[in-house]
């Protein structure tokens, strides 16, 4: 298990308060062991959450030519066709997964080819399962074309928690499947725009893991 490095400067911050804190009750409330626990408890939870939060698991990649593959972590809760207005503007099918705080935040390539778009909207921060957060909330969109000339258009989108949207593309790079494209910190949403008739693989509920579950087939 890696510590991936978008989260370096939180770890070195929660480490920074945890010896403040510690100093403060050693120093200020040296006979209350009370003190001494809760400066300790703290501590180390903050610390656990920080490592669990942006762990970067290594993992066996699924690929496949015609195969979409999940781009998060997280439960799919959106499946439907609906206009795409930003790119297309035509109807597409949407598949969104939710990423929750307890999730591994590296968002990866669905499919391989060349990274066609890429444009950062600056937003707002409403509950990412909420349908206006896909047009109003800080979110990036890029699409990728895939050799046999389907496109397909993802979009990282903040929710409440999340604060900060970190991408690693730019248009003209070619896009290797299962490769890191960005990350979101602390719980978001990722949506996928397939041509209409791809054969879609899951369904509402479902669990899925970034880099391995197969969602659909172009």
């Amino acid at each position: 298990m890696k510590f991936h490095k978008e989260g370096i400067a939180s770890l070195i911050l929660v480490l920074v308060f945890s010896a403040i804190i510690t100093f403060i009750a050693h120093f200020f409330f040296p006979a209350y062991f009370i003190a001494h626990l809760f400066a300790y408890l703290l501590s180390g939870f903050l610390i656990i959450t920080i490592l669990q939060f942006f762990r970067h698991p290594t993992r066996a990649f699924t690929t496949g030519e015609n195969l979409v593959i999940a781009p998060a972590d997280g439960k799919v809760v959106v499946i439907e066709e609906t206009e795409e207005g930003e790119y297309f503007k035509d109807k597409r099918l949407q598949i969104s997964i939710f990423m929750s705080p307890i999730n591994v935040h590296v968002n990866r390539y669905p499919i391989s080819g060349i990274v066609k778009f890429f444009k950062y909207h600056p937003g707002k921060f409403l509950a990412a399962w909420e349908p206006k957060s896909s047009t109003e909330n800080e979110r990036t969109t890029v699409v990728v074309e895939h050799k046999n000339g389907k496109q397909v258009l993802f979009r990282q989108i903040a929710g409440a928690l999340a604060r900060r949207i970190v991408w690693y593309c730019k248009e003209g790079d070619v896009a290797v499947q299962c490769e890191q494209f960005g990350f979101i910190k602390f719980g978001s949403r990722v949506d996928i725009f397939l041509p209409l008739g791809t054969k879609v693989n899951v369904k509402i509920d479902d669990v899925v893991k970034g880099s391995q579950s197969v969602i659909a087939e172009i």
